[in-house]
């Protein structure tokens, strides 16, 4: 088709069946197909594969295994990656990896292909919720920022929070494209009273934290919160959807507390039932650049309680509340949300939440790559 661009986007740290980057991959090469371009995902597996989907053409190659991260790889095979890229002849390259793909943005330009780096984290908040003092991590930040933002035609940041560490650098070529969220499945309406009489008895407040159990998403914050809010006499109970390597110290340390863990739930809409069941959601992760499953919960109708350390009281805005990183914040962001009429809070939470269709992040990707539609997208 005439002017139709081969955009193949690479991405390392997918976990293996679901995840919000997993979801951003695969609702933008839906819309880039749909705009009459043709996506090529590649990312690592356990064994090759190449499929065809409605996001376009998936490649799988094997990638190692990082031990203690529940389930991610890495493309690592650095001249097999280059030897692919080579075949396909990229008219356009994304990468979702800011680290070991990071040599991907001189291969373009040698290749003369323009190519954009997408921020799904900082590396600043990455490197504190490790544990690296707040100097050390700056620094370390500033300088993997410098080099990223050099090597690529331009670097694609999700939220304001998520650029300003590329501005602090005086970076020129970093763009804003929010995510988006699936409005049809994610809906108030999938409320169902027998999917809460499941999780919760009558008269108490049914909380739900959708992440992944892994040291930098926090949900140790979580279990801290309902035992700060039980302590307070308010009948809490949390429902966990996630799995991740912190899952089994999670479960140990809840085992006095009214919090099940359902691990990975694989049905999106078995999900959005859960998340417009609940009333109101968790998000931790004092890191986070958008938080899909945050966004998921408002297109669901239940607020969320977020982070202040993380891009998510820009996405939320007053449709939840802000909290800091610990146990006793997060239980008082709660009683704050509950205090409110409860048809207020939940019709806020759809309103902010159609702020973001995916059709509008497919756009604004689409205008970082300088790649137009080339046929229309039905509404």
């Amino acid at each position: 088709m005439s002017g139709a661009l081969r955009i193949v986007r690479l991405a390392n740290f997918v976990a293996p069946s679901s995840g919000g980057l997993r979801t951003a991959l695969r609702e933008l090469g839906t819309g880039y197909a749909a705009s009459g371009h043709e996506p090529v995902l590649i990312v690592p597996g356990e064994r090759f594969s190449d499929e065809e989907s409605t996001q376009g053409r998936v490649l799988t190659l094997p990638g190692a295994p990082l031990p203690g991260t529940g389930g991610y790889r890495v493309l690592a095979e650095r001249r097999r990656v280059e030897r692919l890229l080579e075949r396909l002849r990229p008219d356009r390259l994304e990468v979702s990896d800011r680290t070991t793909l990071r040599w991907t943005g001189e291969w373009a330009r040698r290749a003369r292909v323009p190519a954009v780096m997408v921020s799904h984290e900082t590396a600043h908040g990455v490197l504190r919720t490790w544990g690296v003092p707040e100097r050390a991590a700056r620094r370390a930040a500033d300088a993997l920022n410098s080099r990223t933002a050099h090597a690529y035609a331009r670097v694609v940041c999700t939220t304001e929070w998520a650029e300003r560490e590329f501005v602090r650098i005086g970076a020129r070529n970093a763009v804003r494209a929010p995510l988006g969220v699936d409005l049809v499945c994610c809906r108030p309406q999938v409320r169902d009273a027998a999917v809460r009489a499941r999780h919760a008895r009558g008269g108490e407040v049914l909380l739900v934290m959708c992440t992944r159990l892994s040291v930098e998403k926090r949900p140790g914050t979580g279990i801290a919160a309902v035992a700060a809010l039980r302590r307070a006499g308010l009948p809490v109970r949390l429902v966990v959807a996630g799995e991740g390597p912190l899952r089994a110290r999670l479960e140990q340390r809840a085992r006095r507390l009214p919090v099940t863990f359902l691990g990975h739930v694989a049905d999106r809409a078995e999900l959005a039932a859960l998340q417009a069941a609940a009333d109101v959601c968790l998000a931790p992760g004092p890191a986070e650049t958008f938080g899909l499953a945050a966004l998921e919960a408002l297109a669901c109708g239940t607020p969320v309680v977020v982070s202040g350390s993380s891009a998510l009281p820009e996405v939320v805005g007053a449709a939840g509340a802000v909290a800091g990183d610990s146990g006793p914040a997060f239980a008082e962001a709660v009683r704050e949300v509950l205090a409110r009429p409860a048809q207020e809070r939940r019709e806020a939470a759809r309103a902010r939440a159609e702020r973001f269709g995916w059709g509008a992040a497919v756009d604004a990707f689409l205008a970082a790559h300088e790649a137009p539609a080339v046929r229309e997208v039905a509404a």
